[in-house]
């Protein structure tokens, strides 16, 4: 069984968001799943999460990771340190836009465009409505990237917030990497 770590972003993903949805349903089928809660997700801090981050990738070594909102950006630092391992498969879900100014956020930016994802196969999946990035952005950042890019009309930022609990795309979508990734 393949090893999955979620990834949060600013606020959490508690239920009913999707990411602990899939948490759990993962689960059911006696995956091997962690969910990592990095600390003072409100008031989030770079330097803090990114050694968080690192401890997990290295004590739990994932196959897959599904980052959501502020986890990309995060990763991204991680790629731009180049202390990453290379995962089998990445799933950046509703990153921010790389000039947000909040103030709550502002340690994560300005962010560097990374050279490498550090995963063997990526997807980047945005909505068309999203108030973090506009899909110019999301459009620009999968070109960079060169990887796959999933657009879901009228989403919002693939959150609770825009009815994203159950999320069975999402699921259907790991679980045929589960099954698929050597």
């Amino acid at each position: 069984m393949k090893k999955i770590l979620l990834v949060h972003g600013w606020g959490g993903s508690n239920f009913p968001h999707w990411q602990s949805w899939l948490a759990g349903e993962l689960a059911k089928d006696y995956g091997q799943v962690s969910f990592i809660k990095l600390s003072n997700f409100d008031f989030p801090n770079l330097t803090l999460w990114k050694k968080e981050l690192q401890e997990e990738l290295t004590q739990f070594q994932p196959d897959i990771v599904i980052c959501h909102s502020l986890a990309n950006t995060l990763w991204f630092h991680l790629c731009n340190d180049l202390t990453l391992q290379i995962v089998k498969k990445l799933y950046l879900v509703a990153p921010p836009s790389f000039t947000s100014n909040l103030t709550e956020l502002n340690t994560f930016f300005p962010l560097e465009l990374p050279t490498q994802t550090y995963a063997e196969k990526a997807i980047l999946i945005g909505s068309s409505n999203d108030p973090y990035m506009k899909v110019s952005e999301l459009k620009e950042l999968q070109k960079s990237l060169g990887i796959k890019l999933e657009v879901i009309e009228d989403a919002g930022h693939l959150n609770a917030d825009s009815n994203y609990g159950e999320w069975p795309w999402i699921l259907e979508e790991v679980k045929k990497d589960i099954a698929n990734l050597s």
